[in-house]
C-alpha cells in the first residue's frame, strides 16, 4: 500500500471526526464542498460506541458514515492515558473505566490493532503511551520505552492478523520533553520500517517552543521517504512552523471547537464573534475568505445566530474554519511546489500577530 493513501496530498490537514463525525459539518460538504480527502477517527471512543464489531459487519467506517476519501484512526491510547484516575497501566495494556458507563476495558496493543482493523481505516495507529506534561524524566524514559515495545507488538500482530496491504500501520515516537529520549524514540521507531512515523506526546500542556523543538529533536532521524503525523497539532501557526520542520500531516480539534464557541479564524487573525463590533457589520467576518459562508452571510448575522444560540451559528463559523484551513493547505503545497513556502511563512506569522491585536478589540 502507498504510504498515503490515494488523493490524499501532502502536507494535509485531517479534520478530526472522533465519533464518526467532524461535528457540525456534513460528509458532502467536508469532501465535495472544502475539499478534505482524509479524515481521523478515534479507536476508543468508537470501540465503546457503537463497537468496532457492529461497525465491521455494516461494511467497515468509511460505509458506516458513507464518507468517500481516506480515514485515519488513532489508537486509543492518548484517551485512554489521559483518564488518569480511571486507568492502571502493564506490561501488558492498560485497563480503563469507560468514561460513559464506568463498565471495564482492557486495551493492548493487539486489542488496539483488533479494533483498527475491524473499523477499516487505511491509515492505523500503533499502540503507545503518551506521558502527560509535566513528567519526571525517568517516568517519562519508562512510558517511552513501553511504547518502543508495544510498537514492535503492533508490527507483529499487524504483520500476521492484518492486511498491510489495505491498512498503513505507522509508528508513534514519544520522548516528552527529553531530547535525548526523543531522539532514541525517533531512532527506534524508525527502525522498524513502518510505512509512516508520527510524533506523538506534544500538545499535552507544554510550552509552544517545547513542542517545536520535540519536532526539531524527532523529525530528522525518520525517513525522509515516509510521511511524518504530528499529532493533535494545532494552530494556523503551528502548522506552517511545523511544515518547516518537516512535518507532513496535521489533526487538530481546533477549528471545531473554536467554531462551536464562536471564534474564527480570518486572514488578520481569529476573532471572537460575538463581539459587539460586528453588532452591525453587514460584511463578511472575513473579506478576504470567498468560502460559501463568508458569500452569503454578515457578520452581523453570524453575531445574531451566537446571541441567540441558534445552531446554525455553530455550523457556519465550523464551516468557515475548516475552509480556511483547507485553504491554508492548499496554499502550503502550492508554496512548496513554488519555492516560495517562507513567504507564506512569514503570512500566517503576521496573522498571528494580527491575531493578538484582534483579541484586544
Amino acid at each position: 500500500m502507498p504510504h498515503v493513501p490515494e488523493g490524499v496530498e501532502t502536507p494535509c490537514f485531517m479534520p478530526v471526526g472522533t465519533q464518526g463525525s467532524v461535528k457540525a459539518m456534513s460528509q458532502t460538504e467536508l469532501y465535495d464542498e472544502l475539499g478534505f480527502r482524509i479524515i481521523l477517527g478515534n479507536t476508543y471512543h468508537l470501540a465503546l460506541r457503537p463497537g468496532h464489531e457492529l461497525i465491521a459487519s455494516m461494511g467497515g467506517l468509511h460505509r458506516y458514515i458513507a464518507w468517500d476519501g481516506a480515514m485515519l484512526t488513532d489508537s486509543g491510547g492518548y484517551q485512554v492515558f489521559s483518564l488518569n484516575d480511571l486507568n492502571k497501566i502493564t506490561e501488558d495494556g492498560v485497563t480503563f473505566k469507560s468514561h460513559l458507563d464506568g463498565s471495564m476495558h482492557h486495551f493492548s496493543p493487539e486489542r488496539s490493532l483488533e479494533v483498527q482493523h475491524g473499523l477499516g481505516a487505511d491509515i492505523i495507529m500503533a499502540f503507545d503511551q503518551c506521558p502527560p506534561y509535566p513528567c519526571a524524566r525517568d517516568l517519562t524514559a519508562e512510558a517511552t520505552d513501553r511504547t518502543h515495545r508495544w510498537a514492535r507488538r503492533c508490527a507483529v500482530y499487524h504483520r500476521d492478523s492484518g492486511d498491510p496491504e489495505r491498512q498503513s500501520l505507522f509508528g508513534i515516537c514519544q520522548g516528552g520533553v527529553y531530547e535525548d529520549l526523543r531522539i532514541q524514540s525517533a531512532q527506534q521507531i524508525a527502525s522498524l520500517d513502518f510505512p509512516g512515523f508520527a510524533v506523538g506526546g506534544v500538545s499535552v500542556g507544554e510550552p509552544t517552543d517545547l513542542m517545536r523543538a520535540a519536532v526539531e529533536w524527532s523529525v530528522p532521524h525518520l525517513p525522509t521517504d515516509r510521511p511524518r503525523y504530528l499529532m493533535g497539532v494545532g494552530t494556523p501557526l503551528d502548522i506552517v512552523e511545523s511544515v518547516a520542520r518537516g512535518i507532513d500531516m496535521f489533526d487538530c480539534v481546533l477549528p471545531t471547537r473554536l467554531g462551536r464557541n464562536g471564534s474564527i479564524y480570518t486572514s488578520i487573525g481569529r476573532v471572537n464573534i460575538k463581539g459587539s463590533r460586528f453588532a452591525q457589520d453587514g460584511g463578511p467576518v472575513d473579506p478576504n475568505c470567498t468560502c460559501a459562508v463568508c458569500r452569503r452571510y454578515s457578520a452581523a448575522y453570524l453575531r445574531h445566530l451566537y446571541k441567540c444560540n441558534e445552531i446554525l451559528g455553530c455550523r457556519l463559523a465550523t464551516y468557515h474554519n475548516l475552509a480556511f484551513y483547507a485553504n491554508l493547505m492548499r496554499e502550503i503545497r502550492q508554496s512548496i511546489e513554488d519555492g516560495c513556502f517562507p513567504s507564506v511563512r512569514e503570512k500566517v506569522v503576521a496573522m498571528h500577530t494580527g491575531q493578538s491585536q484582534a483579541e484586544e478589540m
